[in-house]
């Protein structure tokens, strides 16, 4: 089956069952079974939709949107398509009077259990904050869809143009510095935990979130003059950002950081399909540089090598011929709190969520943790605005500061 655009159809009627991919089952396996909230943030100012003509939006799209029609069987080998939608169910309401940034709408999305009964493990919240603020919150879990996937699927579900997604990759031809590259990185995810002082220790549990938002335009403007991308920008100033954080908290400079850069696999046509499309590659933070514009340089020759090497295309390749299980396997070693900090990822959204009429000014997609992760980073950028978010264990009380030095290191950039 290949899920065409809402409001187009299907080709026929949904199959009952669709296999899970390699990557749902490393999930699946990573949190035993439990569900793993992946929410996609969307801020809003002015008066908040009803609770109704949300609900009235979602019965009437949800139906013909394959991801939002399946759930994992109880064996955990399929995704099982589920029955008709009970909307009170999946779209709820909540005041949060005290969240003036997003951050309690965050904790309250990571730490709720989804309450969709036998139904598909996917949820709509209308948010109201403080001064008027609201945010539309799609929830889904990562056994179910990646990042990319939530973006279409929120896209489709709630915005007035249902056709304003970014467009899917289309797949290329593996090379050989490609796979030697995938191989390395599943040796290194095999081998002896890399230290990461200022990321082990325990898992308490508890999670913090944090935002920071720059006008995208900042961040292109920077990685020009340093010929550099977005990315490149983002994690270089991740990168200096641990730096100063870590010098503050023990006055050592911390060793390089591996990340695991998750790379969308989502090919046309595959766009509302159920199921993970992503792989990841391992990259080495160079928290040691002396400033943000070396950081940024030596991301941007590590990231340009990914590329060249067509990374995403060789472990596209690799997982189509490497049996489920032991790719699922190999898939929670690659990305555990062992051997990487956590995710580093990056969303494009494009357009704002226009809702009602009214667009978005900010979006944020990012997850919970799990297999030993103590923190984990995204940038999701809509139109005008990114968002970095930063999730954190609480046994890290002062990650919070990430965003605050994220964009010190993003003004030091521009005085260089």
């Amino acid at each position: 089956m290949r899920p065409t655009r809402p409001g187009r159809g299907t080709d026929g009627p949904l199959p009952p069952t669709q296999p899970l991919r390699t990557v749902d089952l490393a999930y699946r396996r990573a949190t035993r079974g439990r569900p793993l909230p992946l929410p996609f943030v969307f801020a809003y100012d002015g008066p908040a939709p009803t609770l109704d003509s949300v609900r009235a939006r979602v019965a009437e799209r949800a139906p013909r949107i394959p991801a939002l029609n399946y759930r994992p069987a109880p064996d955990g080998r399929v995704f099982r398509r589920t029955g008709a939608l009970a909307v009170e169910r999946h779209v709820c309401e909540l005041r949060l009077p005290e969240d003036t940034d997003g951050t309690a709408t965050g904790r309250l999305l990571l730490s709720r259990p989804m309450a969709t009964g036998d139904g598909p493990l996917w949820e709509v919240w209308l948010v109201h904050g403080a001064d008027g603020r609201h945010f539309l919150c799609y929830r889904t879990d990562h056994t179910v869809q990646d990042g990319m996937g939530a973006a279409y699927a929120a896209r489709a579900l709630l915005d007035d143009r249902t056709d304003a997604h970014p467009a899917a990759v289309p797949a290329a031809r593996p090379t050989p510095l490609g796979l030697a590259g995938v191989l390395r990185d599943v040796v290194a995810g095999f081998g002896p935990g890399t230290p990461k002082p200022g990321f082990d220790g325990p898992v308490d549990g508890r999670t913090g979130v944090c935002h920071a938002t720059v006008p995208l335009d900042r961040l292109r403007d920077l990685g020009r003059a340093h010929g550099a991308t977005v990315n490149d920008v983002y994690l270089g100033a991740l990168a200096y950002a641990v730096r100063t954080w870590h010098l503050k908290e023990t006055g050592t400079v911390h060793p390089p950081l591996p990340v695991a850069v998750p790379m969308s696999v989502r090919a046309p046509g595959e766009e509302f399909a159920p199921g993970n499309r992503m792989v990841t590659a391992r990259v080495r933070l160079p928290c040691g540089e002396p400033t943000p514009g070396q950081a940024v340089r030596a991301v941007a020759g590590r990231t340009r090598r990914l590329k060249e090497s067509r990374r995403r295309d060789s472990f596209r390749a690799l997982l189509a011929v490497t049996p489920r299980q032991l790719g699922a396997r190999i898939g929670v070693r690659l990305v555990n709190g062992a051997v990487v900090s956590g995710p580093a990822s990056g969303v494009g959204f494009g357009a704002p969520l226009l809702h009602r009429g009214t667009a978005s000014r900010w979006a944020a997609v990012y997850s919970g943790m799990t297999a030993g992760i103590r923190c984990l980073v995204t940038l999701t950028s809509q139109h005008d605005t990114a968002c970095l978010t930063v999730v954190h264990d609480e046994n890290l009380p002062t990650a919070d500061e990430l965003p605050d030095l994220w964009l010190a290191a993003l003004l030091e950039l521009e005085r260089t």
